[in-house]
């Protein structure tokens, strides 16, 4: 099983965070099915302040790269991503335009 961990940041803005999580007691089905399509067997989303970190696992290693090509073919995740948009905010340093940003594993406890 493959671990990957995200971080990304909400606007710092409480009714929008709300907003953000009452969505997220609701994701498209559509959505939901294309994530797993992509080969992705569990996703989960926490949140400490206004920032989040994703944990995904996945049978196989990601391509990362051919996964955002086949989101980008995908109406519903299209226009989920552009909605949630409205709600988040990139991690300082991110570069322009990206949003979950992928975290470095540096430490487990053997």
């Amino acid at each position: 099983m493959n671990e990957y961990v995200f971080f990304l940041d909400l606007v710092d803005d409480q009714e929008l965070i709300a907003q953000y999580e009452s969505w997220h007691q609701g994701v498209w089905p559509e959505v939901e099915a294309q994530i797993l399509s992509n080969g992705i067997s569990s996703c989960k989303i926490y949140r400490a302040l206004n920032r989040l970190v994703l944990i995904i696992h996945a049978e196989e290693e990601m391509d990362w790269e051919q996964k955002a090509k086949h989101d980008a073919n995908h109406q519903k995740t299209i226009e989920w991503e552009e909605l949630m948009w409205n709600y988040q905010r990139p991690i300082p340093g991110s570069l322009p335009g990206s949003k979950w940003q992928l975290g470095e594993l540096i430490y487990q406890l053997k």
